[in-house]
């Protein structure tokens, strides 16, 4: 994992400009040009600088330096309010020719061990109703489940899970 750089444009743009990817997030409009991912970029630059718990890395597969996807923690903001309260939200996207290898567990394994290592009390994880690859990668990550509800970060329903610091670091 590294943080983005701007010549990660292209292959940003690649994941993030495919329906079959942004149906799984919260805003599922589809990246349209190369500006539109070098704002992305830019965009968890200045996230981070302002949060260092809100933050998104790229994965890259150490045998091709190719980016896999995305890792991130990010603040959640409640749905209808707008409200931050404290919670964070670990999430990972792939492209398409990156499932399936364990990239998105390896990842978020390393991510949250940095996080809870540096204090965060707490992680959410929220994964639409459908996404049964993201509900295996929190089961595989040991996030505690605690069912299907109203998501309440984003419109629909969700798979919920959430793990705390002292669980985690058990």
């Amino acid at each position: 994992m590294r943080p983005y750089v701007d010549d990660d444009a292209p292959r940003v743009l690649d994941i993030l400009g495919r329906p079959e990817v942004v149906r799984w997030l919260g805003s599922p409009v589809p990246m349209v040009d190369l500006d539109a991912a070098r704002e992305w970029i830019g965009s968890k630059r200045r996230r981070e600088e302002a949060d260092p718990f809100d933050l998104a890395r790229a994965v890259v597969v150490r045998d091709s330096g190719v980016v896999a996807g995305t890792v991130s923690l990010s603040r959640c903001h409640r749905h209808g309010t707008g409200k931050f309260v404290g919670e964070y939200e670990v999430g990972w996207t792939l492209h398409p020719d990156s499932t399936g290898h364990g990239y998105a567990t390896e990842a978020a394994l390393a991510l949250l061990d940095d996080v809870f290592a540096r204090g965060l009390p707490e992680a959410w994880c929220g994964v639409f109703v459908g996404n049964d690859a993201s509900c295996r990668v929190a089961e595989r990550l040991g996030l505690r489940a605690l069912g299907v509800g109203p998501d309440p970060w984003w419109d629909g329903e969700s798979h919920l899970y959430k793990v705390t610091r002292d669980q985690w670091l058990r």
